[in-house]
């Protein structure tokens, strides 16, 4: 993976966008596709499972491209703006592709249900993605997502605190108020 670390802990469907940094992508072979999966691997039922798949070229082409439909529908849903149809199909198409199914099980106390998909590995990942981005975009609270206020940076977050500015405190935040440090105190 990249020396940049992926920003972890936001909805899902906003970890997925924030793959996709001001320089470089985060995603740009199966192996960085399969180490984000690690680092996401409590988000979800099949996580653990997908991240020990193997992936292809194509199956990253796949999962790169739910990115970009949630990208532009999260920019016209943060300014409560249509998003484009197409984008919404394609959202719902990646869902389809790997439908889920709550399967059932004994555990020796009870019965369990865990939400299962099926498909291959691509399309089931896809599917869990299409659908968090389904869940961050129908939350009124979508309109509440930001971008970094770091100059030279593109994160998107949804602040749990009105006040919050960047993407991480240690990160973005403490670079910025580096910089305004030195120039307040950089000499003529």
């Amino acid at each position: 993976m990249s020396d940049l670390v992926p920003l972890t802990g936001e909805p899902l469907a906003l970890d997925l966008v924030n793959t996709r940094p001001a320089l470089g992508d985060l995603l740009a072979t199966p192996d960085d596709l399969r180490a984000w999966l690690v680092l996401q691997a409590d988000r979800f039922p099949e996580a653990r499972e997908l991240a020990a798949a193997t992936f292809t070229d194509a199956d990253l082409v796949a999962v790169r491209a739910v990115r970009e439909h949630v990208t532009r529908v999260v920019e016209h849903a943060r300014h409560a703006t249509p998003p484009p149809a197409s984008d919404l199909e394609a959202l719902n198409q990646a869902q389809r592709d790997a439908p889920a199914v709550s399967e059932l099980a004994w555990n020796g106390a009870a019965v369990t249900a865990t939400r299962r998909r099926t498909g291959s590995p691509a399309a089931r990942l896809g599917a869990w993605l299409a659908e968090a981005a389904a869940g961050l975009l129908a939350d009124p609270a979508v309109v509440k997502v930001r971008r970094c206020e770091a100059d030279d940076c593109v994160l998107l977050f949804l602040p749990a605190h009105p006040r919050r500015r960047w993407c991480s405190a240690t990160r973005c935040g403490n670079r910025t108020r580096v910089a305004r440090h030195y120039q307040r105190h950089k000499t003529p």
